[in-house]
């Protein structure tokens, strides 16, 4: 039988341009030329730009398509980096044909070589019948201190533990911290001389005193028949980190955050600002000693995937089941134990994931006592022992109600089971809550189909990364107010060093820059805060997170969470897009604000509403709104595709004076808000009424307009320029507390892009 990697006696790493010479060229293609030509034009057409010229430049032979690395993982249950490998040796060529080419010999290289442990049995006899044979597994090794060699075993392949020739555990130190993934030719040489001995027992006269069988004695490494030909890492055996760091400079910061999501497989041009910091901050586990990150949230955002298949170093535990023992080591490891088993998983892994926390359980209930000491310092006592580990923690789960149900009736924390619920002392250990409500659910459009570094150099990145620590950038220009207690600022500084690691590894950072990654990590932050306060009440009173310039001392910033409000109605924030504050009179007459959460969804152009009820009139405001939307959104942005989603609307009484006909202005803001991903200006209130005719109503009753929306706490209310005149009337303290910002009378186009900043 004919290997797919032919009969070298090992398979060498090619760079790209060797591949594109024609190192593929003798794959198997089916079908007719024709076919296959139209095939590869179809399938694998080149798709470049800037970014993608850039960082081929810049990685050579570090980066794929990762639009083939998706289609390849969906038909091959084989780890990411692996494919990646054998990507970048067969598909580093624009070349559509050679591409496919390539394709085709990954595959057959995967059925024939890769071992999957159902077929464990087979690649053995297929090593004994040919003699030799190539495979791809994943290989560790130890020192065996009394017989002098190292002994290695495979992850896959059920072979006894066989010597490893030391000059691999040399050349490639990671087979013993953990393993390697490889392609490894093995032979096998048969040690069986018994019949021979048998036979001479037989025809000598007087035979010579039989040797003592091999089976006698217990049998070792040294003795199994499999041993290695060759080896070559799949994973990179070592990275040059300067040589990646003085690459940052080549880039801005938004390509190289744009390629850091790429290299993740997401596409960064369909998601907004703030939701790419989202997918950044979900690394920053991978890049952070002992950091915890919390992200509940809908399902189908793709919670889990960095994690299960970004990096080797990090573990998913599926179902957040594990034993104390498994976490955290056995208390009996005997005096030959393997130490990672005796450690634990946080003494072997960078990273541990527990996923769906609603069903993380413990037979041990100590075990949630270790886990909290754990997560505070990074240290666990074991016996007579006190251990200490790296690894980050990751609690991830399910919401299954809208953000503001929940926080209506009880906290962000709740999906976590009763053994923790309420348990603030637990909660308070946590760095970042990751709010996934405000990550899309994964799509088609947001997977790239252009460059990414290889996961591997990523993952690798991100490991050797770790040893460093970027907290004390924070310091070069500001400084944390008085709010911080000492495990809010170890949050804080945690997150802001992980995600400068990540955005800006060569610590070359603006007073801007410094600023974005301090107003995310402080809301993050404040996000544990707000569940803790309503959990213990003055226990953790201190919620207004912020900060003050180090330059100017008088002036202090206090950072807030969209969906918790403060001592105001109208908080002084960016919203998320599609959320939007409204004024208008109740049914009762009386001026009141509400808040209208839009979210636009994959669909067919329909409007869901929650929160209105019966109430007829408001409905029909809503519905006129929306006709509006659909035969004007396009004159508000260009690009907008309305027509193929469906917009939710919650529609939220803040003060319970009961509903509102005259929202219709604010919703069709809304609803443009929502389509184009674009928050509204901070702390505006909208008043006006959009009729099903498309015209508009006049605004009445200014001076109440203005007055609540002052006491609301709001800073700018959106008037047309018709009410310029009724504005003179107007007491001088409502104008001095609420800014007036205009835009075309009449015109809805104008006033929501007035409102979005367009």
């Amino acid at each position: 039988m004919a290997e797919v990697f032919g009969s070298e006696s090992a398979h060498e790493h090619r760079e790209p341009s060797e591949v594109a010479n024609g190192s593929a060229s003798n794959a198997v293609v089916a079908g007719s030329p024709e076919e296959a030509c139209d095939f590869a034009a179809s399938t694998f057409a080149p798709i470049a730009d800037e970014l993608d010229r850039k960082a081929v430049k810049c990685f050579p032979g570090k980066v794929v398509r990762k639009d083939l690395t998706a289609m390849m993982k969906r038909g091959a249950n084989v780890p990411t980096f692996v494919l990646e490998y054998l990507l970048g040796m067969y598909c580093s060529t624009d070349d559509p044909e050679m591409i496919e080419q390539g394709i085709e010999r990954i595959r057959k290289i995967l059925l024939n070589n890769y071992v999957r442990s159902d077929e464990s049995e087979t690649i053995k006899s297929k090593i004994k019948e040919l003699g030799q044979y190539t495979v791809i597994d994943k290989v560790s090794a130890r020192l065996d201190e009394y017989g002098d060699f190292y002994v290695a075993t495979l992850t896959n392949l059920a072979i006894e533990p066989f010597v490893m020739p030391a000059e691999y555990v040399r050349d490639y130190s990671k087979i013993l911290q953990g393993g390697i993934w490889c392609i490894m030719r093995i032979e096998y040489l048969s040690v069986d001389n018994s019949e021979e001995d048998a036979l001479a027992d037989v025809f000598e006269e007087d035979p010579k005193p039989k040797a003592k069988k091999r089976g006698s004695k217990k049998r070792g490494p040294e003795d199994s028949p499999f041993h290695v030909v060759s080896l070559k890492p799949i994973q990179m055996p070592n990275l040059n980190l300067d040589g990646m760091l003085a690459m940052r400079a080549e880039f801005t910061t938004q390509e190289w955050m744009d390629l850091l999501l790429r290299s993740c497989g997401y596409e960064p041009d369909a998601l907004t600002e703030k939701q790419k910091l989202h997918f950044i901050a979900r690394m920053v586990p991978l890049i952070e000693r002992n950091y915890n990150l919390c992200e509940l949230g809908p399902r189908g955002t793709g919670k889990s995937y960095v994690y299960k298949e970004v990096s080797p170093y990090s573990i998913l535990l599926s179902g957040g089941q594990t034993t104390t023992a498994n976490l955290f080591g056995r208390m009996n490891g005997g005096r030959y134990a393997d130490s990672m088993v005796r450690s634990g998983l946080v003494g072997h892994w960078d990273c541990i994931t527990f996923d769906e926390v609603a069903g993380m359980r413990f037979k041990d209930m100590n075990a949630i006592q270790i886990l909290k000491d754990y997560m505070a310092s990074g240290s666990f006592a074991r016996g007579h022992d006190q251990m200490n580990a790296d690894a980050s923690m990751v609690l991830e789960g399910n919401i299954n109600d809208s953000v503001a149900n929940v926080l209506k009736t009880t906290h962000l924390f709740d999906p976590f089971p009763p053994e923790f619920n309420n348990d603030s002392a637990f909660f308070d250990r946590v760095h970042l809550y990751l709010p996934g409500w405000e990550i899309p659910k994964m799509r088609s459009d947001l997977l790239t189909d252009h460059y990414g570094l290889i996961t591997d150099c990523l993952s690798e990145f991100c490991h050797e990364m770790r040893k460093r620590d970027y907290t004390f950038l924070i310091d070069r220009y500001f400084r944390l107010n008085s709010d911080f207690n000492r495990r809010d600022e170890i949050g804080v500084r945690k997150t802001f060093s992980g995600m400068a690691k990540l955005l800006f590894p060569d610590e070359k950072m603006t007073k801007d820059d410094v600023r974005m990654l301090l107003d995310y990590a402080i809301e993050g932050r404040r996000r544990v805060k707000e569940q803790l306060k309503t959990m213990a009440g003055v226990e953790f009173i201190d919620v207004n997170l912020g900060y003050i310039d180090s330059d100017n001392p008088s002036e202090s910033h206090v950072v807030y969470v969209p969906e918790q409000s403060n001592d105001t109605l109208v908080p002084e924030v960016e919203l998320m897009a599609g959320h939007v504050f409204a004024i208008g009179a109740t049914t009762d007459g009386e001026m009141a604000v509400f808040k209208l959460e839009n979210k636009a969804v994959a669909g067919e152009f329909k409007l869901v509403t929650e929160g209105i009820g019966q109430a007829r009139s408001v409905k029909e405001s809503m519905e006129a709104a929306f006709t509006f939307f659909g035969n004007n959104a396009r004159r508000v942005a260009s690009g907008m595709h309305v027509e193929s989603r469906d917009y939710l609307l919650f529609y939220n009484d803040l003060q319970k004076k009961g509903m509102s006909a005259e929202l219709s202005l604010a919703e069709f803001v809304g609803l443009c808000s929502a389509a184009c991903s674009r928050p509204v200006a901070a702390s505006m209130v909208i008043p006006g009424v959009i009729r099903m005719s498309g015209t508009m109503d006049d605004i009445h009753d200014l001076e109440d307009i203005m007055r609540v929306a002052k006491n609301a706490g709001a800073k700018k209310v959106l008037l047309p320029l018709g009410c310029i005149s009724a504005l003179q009337g107007i007491p001088e303290s409502l104008l001095e507390s609420v800014s007036p910002e205009f835009y075309t009378t009449g015109d809805a186009v104008a006033a929501a892009k007035k409102a979005l900043i367009l």
